[in-house]
């Protein structure tokens, strides 16, 4: 057909070869790193600015008798410490070096902490002579942006560099650690900046397996210690095969816990798509699965054995979301039979309620788990819903009916039991009044609700209750917790909120990016409604991990939602394109799964919108256009793949969105304009 008149074509190509927007990768060019400046000093140091990235080399900082000097990377890292001394004045002198990922924290006698027993001890190199000084591998750090030279010593010890050797993501080239197969960008720089930091987050996090925490002083939590330092710390124990782990923080706890792969592997996909350490994290965890009864561990090796309803039911969402992203059906068979077998524990605790009776308060570290809870029963009707269409990708029919039934009894039982219609949310069970962020921001996304209005509800009420600070769990009492938060974002996609949702990234996230506390690079496991760095659960706030993958919501859903591309089955054989730009103008974005690249960018100007996306050959989908408040004609050209041109009268206006199905693979260009 003849094409219609198009809008001035906008200066934009999906690219699906160069790093775009490289600009924002904070993930360093080389593998061996100095301070980038002095954060501060004390006592008697002559040139402590010698020792940072522009001026090493060019002469010694000298510590003379007690003296320390504080050096900020600039980001949060992580690796292993060598000093180079140039000169001693006897063979009794020792440098000691402590670390901190947030300034808070900074300290001449101690390290933040790895445990909840108190911070931890300085790491002593003993100098005799001039040479180098490397620190053993269990003595890496796993996370850290100061770090500060201490001598306590009555003589003098001269240094001529102090270099850190950079080890996470240990399976990728020295020179290619920025190397992202994702981007994102759009016209709010604040959001740009949260997408990238979300992604050297989840880098961070991914370590050398033979060298998580030892969790030498694990459930030695008591008042009396919880001020202690000089704590000793190691960081040594092998918790998965193979040569990379995705673990929950970089600092600590350095071990697998799947409900904060819940968050963090979306994130990985559509940034760096590391599969192979989603997979060694995902088969640890089954590897000491409990064969008799299924149940699956709270968390990986060396973490005593304990029971959490939510997070066995996150192991097998990983596997799922393994399957959606990479279309692998090979590794979803060599786990099928442990993953029914974990379904069935988890189905046995339903009661004759219709619900599942949790008990064990094992969860995200959030009060008041028990009952017939919220939260895990919208979890677990998820998971009966993700193993469903699991079973029909591997032809195994046999659980379905049975599954099919027990889900619409839980959603059954949910809403009888647990809406409060008063209040417009979920209880968090039938003995309380509370309504948990956890709950009702699951609910939503596992679509528990039974109709839009529920949904819009729960959107509106969790604004509500926002802090200065973020979104408040108030299960957790005085928290703020990004984890949930991170599944409070999909639930205002979800409820076609997106204004909601970037207004709490950048109220959330933006703190967490920016606050001068924190490292300005990674974003932190949790903190007070008050933007205190106290976290309710704990009794040691200098445990609070500041870089955890936990709190990288924003990274998935800024390319899920506000650029829209969705995978809707294995590896993106099917997709959905469905952006939600709120109040922006402009996003673009890509990522890579096993079947190719996938981008979309839509830009909005004077008088209409111009989309143009791209989908692998083979594979097919439905593209939802955003429409402005005009009527106007939505016009799809095929650039590449797919034949000839489609056109969609919109005849109202303030309809939303209009939907084109079985588009084809290939490259794509999306003109809606307004009419007179």
């Amino acid at each position: 057909m003849k094409p219609l008149s198009l809008l001035p074509v906008l200066a934009f190509v999906v690219s699906s070869s160069a790093i775009a927007y490289d600009e924002y990768i904070l993930a360093p060019k080389s593998r061996t790193l100095h301070p980038a400046s002095v954060h501060n000093f004390n006592g008697s140091v002559t040139g402590p600015e010698s020792l940072t990235k522009k001026s090493t080399g060019n002469s010694p900082t000298t510590f003379q008798g007690e003296s320390a000097v504080a050096y900020d990377f600039g980001i949060n890292i992580a690796g292993f410490v060598t000093l180079d001394i140039a000169a001693v004045s006897d063979a009794d002198q020792y440098i000691g070096v402590t670390f901190s990922e947030s300034s808070y924290w900074v300290s001449n006698a101690s390290s933040d902490a790895t445990a909840d027993a108190g911070k931890d001890e300085t790491l002593w190199f003993h100098v005799l002579s001039p040479g180098r000084y490397t620190a053993p591998r269990e003595k890496e750090r796993g996370g850290f942006r100061y770090m500060t030279l201490v001598h306590n010593g009555t003589g003098s010890v001269s240094v001529n560099a102090v270099e850190v050797h950079y080890t996470p993501m240990p399976h990728w080239a020295d020179d290619a650690i920025g190397n992202y197969t994702g981007y994102f960008h759009c016209d709010d720089e604040l959001l740009n900046r949260i997408w990238y930091a979300g992604a050297y987050t989840n880098q961070i996090c991914t370590i050398d397996p033979h060298y998580g925490d030892a969790l030498i002083h694990i459930f030695q939590i008591n008042s009396s210690v919880s001020d202690a330092t000089n704590v000793t710390w190691y960081n040594n124990y092998t918790i998965t095969n193979g040569s990379s782990a995705l673990v929950d923080g970089a600092k600590r706890d350095r071990i697998v816990w799947a409900g904060d792969m819940a968050i963090a592997v979306p994130g990985v996909v559509v940034s760096t798509n590391d599969v192979i350490s989603i997979e060694n994290s995902l088969n640890s965890l089954f590897d000491i699965q409990n064969t008799s009864s299924g149940q699956l561990p709270y968390a990986g090796r060396p973490f005593p054995t304990a029971l959490s309803f939510t997070y066995h039911l996150y192991t097998l969402i990983g596997v799922a979301d393994h399957y959606l992203y990479t279309g692998d059906i090979a590794f979803l068979s060599s786990l099928w039979s442990k993953w029914k077998l974990a379904m069935s524990f988890s189905l046995s605790y339903i009661d004759s309620s219709g619900l599942m009776n949790v008990t064990s308060p094992a969860d995200w570290l959030r009060f008041g788990m028990g009952g017939h809870n919220i939260e895990a029963n919208a979890i677990l009707y998820y998971t009966i819903l993700q193993g469903i269409q699991l079973a029909e990708a591997l032809g195994d029919s046999e659980p379905i009916a049975n599954w099919t039934l027990v889900a619409a009894s839980i959603k059954s039982a949910a809403n009888r039991l647990l809406w409060d219609e008063e209040v417009g949310m979920y209880r968090d069970n039938e003995t309380t009044t509370l309504n948990p962020q956890d709950g009702n921001s699951w609910a939503v996304v596992s679509n528990l609700t039974t109709n839009s209005s529920q949904v819009e509800r729960i959107s509106s009420n969790l604004v509500r209750r926002w802090t200065p600070y973020g979104a408040p769990a108030l299960e957790a009492a005085d928290a703020i917790s990004p984890f949930i938060s991170g599944f409070e974002l999909q639930a205002h996609f979800l409820a076609q909120n997106a204004s909601a949702a970037l207004g709490l990234m950048r109220l959330q996230w933006g703190f967490m990016l920016d606050d001068a506390r924190m490292t300005n690079s990674t974003f932190i496991e949790g903190y007070s409604t008050t933007g205190e760095l106290h976290y309710a659960p704990y009794l040691n706030d200098a445990r609070i991990s500041h870089a955890h993958g936990w709190a990288t919501g924003p990274t998935s859903s800024l390319t899920f939602y506000v650029a829209g591309i969705q995978l809707l089955s294995a590896g993106g054989r099917t997709w959905r394109v469905a952006p939600e730009l709120g109040d922006l103008k402009h996003v673009d974005a890509g990522f890579r799964t096993s079947l190719g690249f996938f981008g979309a960018k839509t830009e909005i100007g004077d008088g209409g919108l111009e989309m143009e996306l791209e989908a692998p050959e083979g594979t097919s989908g439905e593209l939802r256009v955003p429409l402005l408040a005009c009527k106007g004609r939505v016009l799809l050209q095929a650039l590449s793949g797919g034949c000839g041109d489609t056109v969609v009268e919109v005849a109202e206006a303030n309809v939303g969105s209009v939907t084109v199905a079985d588009v084809e693979g290939g490259k794509w260009k999306v003109t809606f304009t307004c009419s007179a």
